[in-house]
């Protein structure tokens, strides 16, 4: 019988995988989608050009916040012993 503790970490390696993905596709998209015009034409927020405002203030408070959800509903606590009594599992 497989452990089921490899099946959960191996699920949650996928999400945290997927949340860097999401992470850089966040980044890359604004970083280069909207910085890549003429730098006298930018547009300002708090005293930034928006495309970094974008890409890098606010994707960052956005995966701040996935992932805090992530590891605070998805994530499951995981048992490091082999049985309840602590010992190995033979």
């Amino acid at each position: 019988m497989k452990d089921k503790r490899f099946k959960i970490a191996h699920r949650e390696a996928v999400i945290g995988i997927a949340l860097v993905l999401f992470n850089f596709i966040w980044w890359f998209g604004f970083a280069y989608g909207m910085g890549g015009g003429d730098p006298t034409e930018y547009r300002y927020i708090f005293g930034m050009p928006e495309w970094f405002f974008y890409s890098c203030v606010l994707g960052f408070i956005v995966v701040v916040i996935l992932v805090f959800i992530v590891v605070n509903y998805i994530f499951k606590e995981v048992p490091f012993e082999d049985d309840e009594d602590g010992g190995e599992q033979r």
